[in-house]
């Protein structure tokens, strides 16, 4: 991991929506909390993911997620879902994420997503834009 990529993060608040009936945080929810992570983390280099697709015709598709869940998230909990880039590449990108409670991990997960067309979901460059900054 790059020392010059900071860490972004997102307050998120669980909501009754996100739990069980026990009021314990649904696996999948995690997977939705770190999306919106990953979607305001793109928004901090200018680009939403409507731009991307109406500038570039593009899109980032998840190839890949490895999920470790080690405490649960509560009813009501504000967490912190960070994003990290790990590695780039021409057409793709992992990044790390972790669900914080405080100071206490949640989850941590590896996400590896691919750029892709539009018109044919096939692998294509990641815009220079992004992909220099994510290089450095």
């Amino acid at each position: 991991m790059s020392k010059r990529e900071k860490i972004f993060s997102l307050p998120i608040r669980v909501y009754f929506q996100d739990t069980d009936a026990g009021g314990v945080v649904y696996h999948a929810s995690y997977v939705n909390f770190m999306e919106r992570a990953r979607t305001e983390w793109l928004r901090t280099y200018g680009y939403s993911n409507a731009g991307l697709m109406k500038e570039f015709g593009v899109v980032f598709v998840v190839r890949s997620l490895k999920l470790d869940y080690l405490k649960p998230a509560l009813l009501d909990d504000l967490l912190e879902v960070t994003a990290q880039v790990k590695d780039a590449g021409r057409s793709r990108i992992s990044i790390i994420q972790t669900v914080r409670r405080g100071q206490e991990v949640l989850t941590e997960a590896e996400v590896h997503l691919v750029c892709v067309s539009l018109e044919s979901f096939k692998p294509v460059s990641v815009p220079e834009v992004l992909s220099k900054q994510w290089k450095k």
